[in-house]
């Protein structure tokens, strides 16, 4: 009977799988396999004893009736209580038969209560009971589970938690669905992105069909037909790399991209492979899908968690701000004035408080990309409005991948628009040429940010010094845009540069500059990898190519975002290493004198020198300090703190207890407190929290850690009101921050504080973000919130609870708007839902109280 079963359910399977492969279709599969595995599970719990008053339950994407040909088969035994250990042997039995038979089972054993329990704790958990679906046994047992899943949904919290989980997937993906071997499940633009957004309408009793969502007017119903296209490419794509793979396979990795295009009749051209068209059309229905469900989760936060009624604030005659979004204030502002397609992303980019875009911008945007023609090019209006997009301080990376989302970016550069979702067979890009160009303009971007200074703080302190840097984004825009006409992609893209740099006007050098970057972008790579650099022969060519000083400095920070922006698995120390010292060797070539940040440096060490000879200390009390802190120590503080901390700490580098040392702010109001310390576990936490039970805020933070294990953390701090006694209260804070420091006290409660009335009026959406660094020692918590008393002593004790190591920390306030980067380290950060769970924390922490009623009005029925 056994073996009769299995080969029964091989040849269904089979027979299955022979018919798709005639005539697809995918909804038609997906529930016919769901059957046929229902039948099979009934008749063997009917066979193996279990107890009468237990029920077997589907669950997962199997609940859901969508059972892909490999995929795991999710069931739970619901038991009335406890089993017994006859019982226990029943289920043993059954679930042995489940593998006899060939069925693949993920399996759970829990009652009620443990249901409850567990969805309670986890997230995925709650998700996978969301899509329990009855199949045998007690159906009373069953409706209970129902019923108490119903009486503890918390709809917002189900929201926030699912928004938060979408944005820790993405980010493992580079926030990109263009990778070269993509997984259509997990990555932007796959099939999760469309079942989040069914789980959420379903956990908030919006129904189960996009047509359900049509009624509750968050889509459109040529939106809900396009959702249903879109899911229908997938699951098609999916169900197919599972026969193909024989196994469950949801990357569509290269191995079986031939094989797949073929089914999918794409053939060869003398232009293109089959895949390259294949992957293309995937391509292009993950940008919709991208789309989309920025549109949902858009509309579904507004009508869950609604932010706290403010009036529309307006920015000119055309935008407005409308709840922390970008919002066009007539539906055809695009059809009447254009070039306001570009102005809506520079507004992004000038307003740090927007946290994108209403959906009717959004719509309207992707509605108004055919209006980009040649007339539009050439209106110096939009001209300059790009090019005010390029020179734009912060959000260049934000803004170009959101213009390319859209279809802005291609239309304006028709030529970029060419290798959109272009693929690129090589042994080391991983990323569509659209892609990897919007990540080397990323590496770029990321030089010119403090908190990064670690990473590679030689390129960090060149970007530093660089003038219009903004050219360089440009020339990344174009390195590779000629990729697949054929032809050397250098010399082609060089051309097209050219034509770029004449339409928009840029001076002679300038153009100059962006040429050669281009038709010489792999000129540095090349040489540092296959020529000796410590050949004064080779050094002296490379100097003749390069000519100048500014372009050697352009040419190596390109290069080293240019081979970070292939792959992560491209760039090592080797390979830096080489190219760094290829452009120390040339700088001294072209230059006879020291490197220009070695030069910076000195001047600011030898400034603080000076400044610690006026206090008749020689030269050798700065030695031990100095070795002990690392570049990005001297970048980040300048030549009187330095000398400051020096003068305090030479004699006692080494120092048993605490050294806090304070004095009035040299660059205005507040104090400066100085605070160096064996490192140790919630440090951080305890100097926020005797600053806040002290009355002051902190307004800026710089956090070091030192090579021999000490902290040394330098704070401004303001006191509340106009008269704050500043320096009556040196003496104090030195004394009673030090005695803190040694204290084995439980970290207390916040004390908390009046909000102002900006915040109160203007509430702000708090953000948290946590992903690796580049070099994946650390990971970069990002927050942005509305500032408050006490808010970063809130932070630093969730931090410490979970026993997050800090390394770095950039505390930056901004009137009443906080945007605070910490690097940190700690095993919680190794496992994605302990990641996820601290993220909430911190949203929960940054959360206003006053924000605490409307989220209770939008659960209130109506």
């Amino acid at each position: 009977m056994k073996f009769d079963l299995r080969a029964e359910v091989a040849a269904a399977r089979q027979a299955l799988k022979e018919a798709y492969l005639k005539r697809p279709n995918p909804r038609a599969l997906l529930t016919q396999h769901t059957q046929l595995v229902d039948r099979t599970v009934k008749a063997l719990w009917g066979e193996t004893g279990v107890a009468g008053d237990a029920a077997l339950v589907a669950t997962g994407g199997y609940g859901r009736g969508e059972l892909f040909p490999c995929s795991d088969i999710d069931l739970l035994v619901l038991l009335g209580a406890d089993p017994s250990p006859g019982e226990r042997e029943a289920l043993e039995r059954l679930i042995g038969r489940f593998w006899d038979i060939g069925l693949e089972i993920g399996h759970s054993v829990r009652t009620v209560e443990g249901c409850i329990e567990a969805a309670a704790g986890d997230i995925t958990i709650r998700t996978t009971l969301l899509e329990s679906r009855f199949l045998v046994g007690s159906r009373p047992l069953f409706k209970r589970l129902t019923h108490e899943l119903q009486r503890v949904a918390d709809p917002v919290t189900f929201f926030k938690a699912k928004k938060l989980e979408q944005e820790q997937r993405h980010a493992k993906h580079q926030d990109s669905p263009y990778s070269l071997e993509p997984n259509l499940k997990e990555a932007p633009g796959g099939l999760r992105d469309l079942q989040v957004i069914q789980w959420i309408a379903r956990a908030s009793g919006m129904g189960r069909r996009w047509a359900d969502l049509v009624a509750h007017k968050l889509i459109e119903r040529d939106e809900a037909r396009q959702l249903s296209r879109l899911e229908r490419h997938l699951h098609d794509l999916r169900i197919r790399l599972h026969y193909l793979a024989g196994r469950r396979e949801d990357r569509i990795v290269f191995d079986l991209q031939t094989a797949l295009a073929a089914q999918l009749g794409h053939k060869d051209t003398p232009a293109r492979r089959a895949s390259e068209a294949m992957m293309q059309r995937y391509y292009q229905t993950a940008k919709g899908v991208t789309q989309l469900n920025a549109i949902l989760m858009q509309n579904l936060e507004a009508r869950l968690a609604p932010r706290p009624d403010t009036a529309p604030r307006s920015l000119n005659e055309r935008f407005e701000v409308r709840s922390e979004l970008l919002h066009i204030r007539r539906e055809n502002t695009f059809a009447r004035t254009p070039s306001a397609i570009l102005e809506c992303f520079l507004l992004m980019m000038q307003h740090p408080e927007l946290r994108g875009m209403t959906a009717r911008t959004l719509r309207a945007l992707w509605r108004a990309r055919f209006s980009i023609n040649s007339s539009f090019r050439k209106d110096p209006v939009a001209r300059l409005l790009f090019l005010h997009i390029l020179q734009q301080p912060r959000g260049i990376v934000h803004e170009f991948r959101r213009m390319n989302q859209y279809g802005i970016l291609g239309r304006y550069l028709p030529e970029f628009g060419r290798i959109v979702g272009q693929m690129q067979h090589d042994l080391f890009h991983v990323y569509t040429v659209d892609q990897h160009i919007l990540m080397v303009m990323r590496n770029l971007r990321r030089f010119t940010m403090p908190e990064f200074a670690h990473e590679f703080p030689l390129c960090s302190e060149l970007m530093n010094g660089f003038v219009r840097r903004w050219l360089l984004y440009v020339a990344a825009l174009y390195h590779d845009i000629a990729k697949g006409r054929g032809g050397d992609h250098s010399e082609l893209g060089a051309r097209d540069v050219r034509g770029f740099a004449k339409r928009h006007g840029l001076a002679a050098d300038d153009q100059e500059l962006v040429e050669f970057l281009v038709e010489r972008h792999l000129a540095m790579s090349h040489v540092a990898q296959k020529q000796d650099v410590y050949d004064p022969e080779v050094v002296q060519r490379f100097a003749g190519l390069v000519r100048t000083e500014r372009r050697l400095v352009a040419l190596y920070l390109f290069t080293v975002a240019d081979v970070r922006g292939t792959s992560p698995k491209v760039w090592n120390a080797w390979k830096g290493k080489l190219l760094e010292d290829l452009f120390r060797a040339t700088l001294r070539t072209l230059t006879g004198q020291p490197l220009a940040r070695d030069a910076a440096l000195a001047e600011k060490q030898g400034e603080a020198a000076r400044l610690l000879r006026l206090y008749a200390l020689s030269d050798s009390v700065k030695d031990k300090l100095w070795a002990s802190v690392d570049t990005a120590y001297f970048l980040r503080h300048d030549a009187q703190e330095i000398a400051w901390h020096t003068r305090n700490l030479h004699y006692r580098v080494d120092a048993d207890k605490p050294v806090v040392k304070a004095r009035l702010a040299p660059f205005g109001e507040g104090l400066q407190v100085m605070v160096y310390t064996r490192d140790r576990e919630a440090l951080f936490a305890r100097i926020c929290g005797y600053f806040e039970r002290a009355g002051f805020s902190i307004a800026e933070a710089k956090v070091h850690t030192t090579r021999n294990g000490y902290a040394l953390d330098t704070f401004v701090i303001m006191g509340e009101g106009r008269d704050a006694h500043y320096q009556d209260r040196i003496a104090m804070i030195e004394t009673d921050l030090a005695a803190e420091l040694q204290s084995e006290a439980s970290l207390g409660a916040p004390r908390g504080g009046r909000l102002s009335r900006r915040v109160r009026h203007f509430p702000i959406s708090p953000r948290v973000d946590i992903r690796p660094d580049e070099r994946g020692a650390y990971q970069v918590l990002s927050i942005v919130a509305a500032d408050r008393p006490g808010l970063l002593y809130g932070v630093a004790r969730i931090l410490a609870r979970n026993h997050i190591n800090l390394q770095t920390a950039r505390i930056n306030t901004l009137g009443d708007r906080a945007e605070d980067v910490f690097l940190i380290s700690g095993e919680a950060l190794s496992d994605s839902k302990a990641v996820l769970q601290l993220e909430q924390d911190l949203l929960e922490e940054l959360t206003l109280p006053e924000a605490a009623p409307a989220r209770e009005a939008a659960l209130r029925p109506a």
